[in-house]
């Protein structure tokens, strides 16, 4: 069992598939009190029931609403008394040339990628400045540290992520906070299926096909920052699978 992690109480958004899910099933064995949010409420049970999590440990959640996020939040406390990580998961990527001016899959990934993370910030940072204790983990991306055709707006979404991250670590020191940024390349998850461009999503496809490692790889990285001795914080974790090169 990872150390440090038994009996802490993560909330993980964007649980209902791909790293979230994974992130919940490895912290759950490794005895934390997990209390999980998505849109997809029925999948969200499903895991529950799975994991033994407990009765309300699933909140139906659309990170692009401040409220919602809030509820998700304030449920950890409510079964536990405390929240003592949250991972700023939920996320999606349709990528297309600027080019197309999709200005609706714009406005969501600016909306979920980056406004959610806020959100998510937003809810947890009262509690733990009050504890004088936490961990806030978000989910950047490679896409985070470069930029590719088709990608711009999601590339900014996620450097964005990083920027907030970094401002984060250095405001929450006084409250013995701790601030992670976890950027994966290609992982198996449903990110590809948020394309809308029908020649991109193609593209992305093949991408994920060819190189995508499990999402187990990503609950890994999360363990090792949970982890750490309560002095030891990571900041930042960028990971790919071996053989890809972007």
């Amino acid at each position: 069992m990872a150390q440090n992690i038994e009996g802490k109480v993560v909330v993980i958004t964007g649980a209902s598939s791909g790293l979230g899910e994974a992130a919940a099933r490895r912290l759950a064995a490794d005895g934390a009190k997990i209390v999980i949010g998505a849109r997809r409420l029925d999948k969200l049970e499903a895991l529950v029931n799975t994991l033994s999590l407990g009765a309300g440990a699933a909140v139906k959640t659309d990170v692009t609403q401040p409220e919602q996020v809030q509820a998700l939040v304030d449920r950890a406390i409510k079964l536990h008394g405390r929240i003592d990580v949250i991972i700023n998961n939920a996320g999606l990527m349709p990528h297309s040339p600027l080019e197309k001016c999709r200005i609706d899959d714009w406005n969501r990934m600016i909306d979920v990628n980056l406004k959610g993370t806020l959100y998510g910030i937003a809810a947890v940072l009262p509690y733990m400045k009050a504890q004088k204790s936490g961990q806030i983990i978000n989910v950047s991306s490679v896409a985070g540290h470069k930029v590719g055709p088709g990608g711009a707006v999601y590339s900014a979404t996620k450097t964005a992520v990083r920027v907030i991250s970094e401002g984060l670590r250095q405001e929450v020191k006084p409250y013995n906070i701790r601030s992670t940024v976890i950027s994966p390349g290609a992982v198996q998850s449903e990110l590809p299926e948020s394309v809308t461009d029908a020649d991109t999503a193609k593209t992305i496809q093949e991408f994920y096909d060819k190189y995508a490692i499990p999402a187990d790889s990503f609950a890994r990285a999360v363990v090792f920052a949970m982890s750490q001795p309560d002095d030891v914080d990571i900041n930042e974790i960028l990971f790919r699978p071996t053989a890809q090169l972007y």
